[in-house]
């Protein structure tokens, strides 16, 4: 059986509470390159969208979960997103909020709860996600679970005044 639970963390769902954690890793522009982001976020967008995080999966395309430890501390994020049930896949997206608390494995086990959860409870049969050609840690974490690079989309973001290339990664299961 698989669980949400892993060691030292569990993933879990977005609850009211949340809105302050959300807003502070919406607003935090060192992060915006890797999320796509180009504007902040207000508390009333943030408000709205945990009034809706209960919908499905199979309605609105995405699944955001909470990356908590046992101390009920909220560390990061991971997501689904772009979930396509015709051909069973999605993307992944993940991010530990505190730069102090990187590298330390708590991504390394929340892609691994996700992943075993994608095959279990909704049949996903490919995942991918989108990274920086620079960002070697999260290169390392997805080619660690089986990702592999399929393509370099060259001059794809645009960031603080230069274009960089970023890596397409796939993973089928």
């Amino acid at each position: 059986m698989v669980t949400l639970k892993g060691n030292d963390i569990y993933l879990r769902a977005l609850e009211p509470e949340d809105m302050e954690f959300i807003h502070a890793i919406e607003n935090d522009e060192s992060v915006w390159e890797i999320s796509g982001t180009q504007t902040p976020y207000s508390r009333f967008i943030i408000k709205e969208y945990l009034e809706n995080a209960h919908k499905d999966i199979f309605e609105v395309k995405q699944l955001r979960l909470v990356i908590s430890n046992y101390s009920n501390i909220a560390l990061g994020m991971i997501d689904l997103f772009d979930f396509d049930f015709k051909n069973s896949r999605a993307g992944v997206g993940i991010l530990v909020k505190e730069t102090s608390e990187r590298q330390k494995g708590i991504g390394n086990e929340a892609l691994e709860l996700l992943i075993n959860y994608c095959k279990t409870h909704l049949n996903i049969h490919q995942l991918y996600c989108n990274i920086s050609e620079e960002n070697e840690a999260s290169l390392k974490l997805f080619s660690k679970h089986k990702f592999q690079i399929i393509g370099l989309k060259k001059d794809w973001n645009y960031v603080d005044g230069s274009y960089k290339n970023e890596y397409l990664l796939q993973r089928i299961n």
